[in-house]
């Protein structure tokens, strides 16, 4: 039976979909072709008239959900006060709902150390949507020279990731809420300007005595 060119995307639509969320779920080695093509009600032999490769389903997964996540984050952000857009990332994104559904959360901590081992391609691609990720966040951190923002972005962004993995690791118990508090605590002064990729330096250096205004920082 021959299908419409619109009836193919739309099928090619859904496998990305439901392949964003079940990878996020169970990593980009703990699903298989023939599980995510049923997940999509299609059946294992109609993977490679949609995709050349299941790296190349990877890819396009990762960039939809990112792609999603953005989405999300501008239509959240822009209708905030400016002076609250970074304690809303900050908080969004160490919240025990993120933390305890993968599935439908950050694709870089549920995937990334799994794709640092692939291909030098597939590194390629999902290092240019993390990128635009630290961009969109960057937009959000003002008074500051562009490349100054992007830093601390970054920073604020390694973060929230390595504070997201960690809640994860060690469940929803009373260690992982702490670990999402002392997270969101560093991730904010990070944002502002308090942390590696701001110019405030986080303790006075040793043997000095700290002067009057490092202290009124601390």
């Amino acid at each position: 039976m021959r299908y419409s060119p619109e009836h193919k995307a739309e099928t090619h639509a859904r496998i990305v979909r439901k392949a964003s969320v079940r990878l996020r779920e169970k990593g980009a080695h703990g699903v298989g072709v023939a599980d995510l093509m049923k997940e999509a009600g299609l059946t294992h032999g109609g993977f490679y008239a949609h995709f050349e490769s299941r790296e190349a389903l990877v890819v396009e997964a990762f960039g939809y959900a990112i792609d999603r996540s953005m989405e999300r984050w501008r239509k959240l952000l822009d209708e905030m006060p400016p002076q609250k857009r970074l304690a809303a990332i900050v908080d969004g994104y160490l919240s025990s709902e993120h933390r305890d559904d993968a599935g439908h959360g950050c694709a870089v901590p549920a995937l990334g150390a799994e794709i640092a081992r692939e291909s030098a391609k597939t590194r390629k691609a999902f290092a240019a949507k993390l990128a635009e990720l630290i961009d969109l966040f960057a937009d959000y951190i003002v008074d500051v020279p562009r490349k100054t923002a992007r830093k601390r972005a970054s920073a604020m962004l390694a973060t929230l990731m390595g504070t997201i993995v960690m809640a994860r690791i060690t469940g929803s118990g009373e260690l992982s809420d702490e670990i999402l508090s002392s997270g969101r605590e560093v991730a904010l002064a990070v944002a502002h300007g308090g942390g590696p990729a701001g110019k405030t330096p986080a303790r006075a250096p040793a043997k000095r005595p700290a002067n009057k205004v490092a202290a009124a920082k601390r």
